[in-house]
């Protein structure tokens, strides 16, 4: 039997028009993904470019906020032609900030997920949880029905203290509160697995760093981008690679791979 090769990348691109000027194709092309998701993409349909649209060797697949211009977004470029594609998990106050896009290839359903920010305020931060709560039931329903699934994106939470350079600074600050660190805990042991840590227990590697201060020049970064997994895909052996790509610029925010063999 053959096996199948997947490289799948991650990135949040905080403003596709902008990162268009600085290299985002030739990124794209370097790192040769099968299936690359976009976050972020800060773009209602009527902005998108052709060369946004059309990159060769890839289908685009778009959801956009209702809510408001400019802001969130999410994107799939992908070489494999998906079975099925949906935008949202039936739940409007969720679906209208187009922050999801589901995509079933057969051996697994993808999702590319731009999970919110819960720093603006108390209101905020409950939308942020109860947005993990109502996603994740939603993945429940193929998980609890054997189906392998995958669940990337920027989750915009940093697991642990060796998930960000600061970690006493920033325990009062959302992002690496208590309550949404439990939130991880609580996927994990509901049968997901973060893929880079179970790969790098030790490795400190950050995907995001703030404009301010040098955070990138001084690595003083978080990671808070991941690739998440049910259990069935690590018992099955598939994943051949996870990475963070420190070397790619043209955002806050730096991709994250995952490469499977099925």
């Amino acid at each position: 039997m053959t096996l199948k090769r997947i490289n799948m990348v991650s990135w949040n691109v905080n403003g596709l028009r902008a990162v268009m000027k600085k290299d985002f194709i030739k990124s794209l092309k370097q790192l040769d993904a099968d299936i690359f998701a976009i976050q972020e993409t800060k773009l209602q349909a009527d902005q998108r470019s052709d060369d946004m649209i059309h990159i060769d060797g890839y289908e685009s697949f778009w959801s956009y906020a209702s809510v408001k211009k400019g802001y969130s977004g999410v994107a799939v470029y992908s070489k494999i032609k998906p079975k099925k594609v949906s935008y949202g998990i039936g739940i409007p106050e969720f679906d209208n900030e187009g922050r999801i896009i589901e995509m079933d290839f057969g051996d697994f359903i993808f999702f590319n997920i731009y999970f919110p920010n819960g720093q603006m305020n108390e209101d905020r931060l409950k939308y942020k949880l109860d947005f993990y709560e109502r996603l994740f039931k939603h993945t429940d329903t193929y998980k609890n029905a054997g189906k392998a699934v995958i669940v990337t994106g920027d989750y915009n939470t940093a697991h642990n203290e060796i998930d960000l350079k600061h970690p006493k600074a920033n325990e009062k600050r959302s992002g690496f509160l208590q309550i949404e660190r439990d939130w991880l805990d609580r996927i994990i042991g509901n049968g997901y697995v973060d893929t880079f840590r179970h790969f790098n227990l030790d490795t400190v590697k950050y995907s995001w760093w703030s404009y301010r201060f040098n955070a990138r020049k001084t690595n003083a970064g978080w990671r808070i981008d991941y690739f998440f997994v049910t259990q069935n895909i690590i018992d099955k052996e598939w994943i051949k690679d996870t990475f963070i790509d420190n070397d790619i610029h043209g955002s806050d925010h730096c991709p994250v791979g995952l490469v499977i063999e099925t």
